[in-house]
């Protein structure tokens, strides 16, 4: 599975990368407001951080202007990936980019039906939003299930399942478990990541015994 953080703040990914652990960023206006700096600056300076996919949004709603920010936007760096919304015109976009050679991160989705469109729209990766789901008393994981099933019953579509909106770590290990290709997490749910109370315990007893030697490995 790959990791995708979910943030424009440069600091977090730059410390995010240095673990080796970190496959690709994604982005979206609410974060790009966050952050408070200038869009097309932001992301150029991830391009810069990372070797993997950076999912950059347009915020365009017809076909015209998604297609021409998107040509902007692939201008930055050969890893952006364009960021488009499930709409009528968002899959019309995707279509024309994804047999253009640009790949295409369709979001957005909260329905298998939708992601069987952006598959066939040639859809480079598809973002359900699972914690928005379950925000309203839906099963997000149960879209997961959907889809993943769905795509693997039809070998022709090699759209990518990224799952969005994670929330906790239970909602990553659901998506791995159901075989989702990409999960992209908050810095924060990454950091829960790598705690538990028995590793913490563990370092407290080996080196409260290790004091006791009297020794130094340097």
């Amino acid at each position: 599975m790959k990791f995708f953080v979910d943030t424009a703040d440069i600091n977090e990914i730059r410390d995010l990368a240095s673990t080796g652990l970190l496959d690709g960023v994604t982005t979206n206006p609410s974060l790009i407001m966050k952050s408070g700096r200038n869009f097309i600056e932001v992301i150029t300076e991830i391009c810069d951080l990372v070797d993997g996919d950076v999912s950059a949004e347009v915020v365009a709603l017809d076909y015209a202007g998604m297609m021409e920010e998107a040509g902007k936007l692939k201008k930055i760096a050969k890893n952006v990936v364009i960021k488009l919304p499930l709409t009528l015109d968002g899959l019309k976009a995707c279509k024309a980019l994804s047999d253009g050679g640009t790949k295409v991160n369709v979001t957005l989705c909260f329905s298998a039906n939708q992601a069987i469109l952006a598959a066939k729209a040639g859809a480079t990766y598809i973002s359900p939003f699972v914690g928005r789901l379950d925000d309203i008393g839906q099963d997000g994981m149960e879209l997961i299930s959907d889809i993943c099933q769905i795509y693997n019953n039809y070998p022709a579509f090699k759209t990518e399942v990224l799952v969005a909106s994670i929330r906790h770590p239970i909602h990553l290990l659901e998506s791995a478990r159901l075989g989702a290709h990409v999960a992209t997490l908050p810095p924060s749910v990454i950091r829960q990541l790598f705690k538990h109370p028995l590793t913490d315990k563990g370092i407290e007893v080996f080196m409260a015994d290790w004091e006791k030697t009297k020794q130094s490995i340097l």
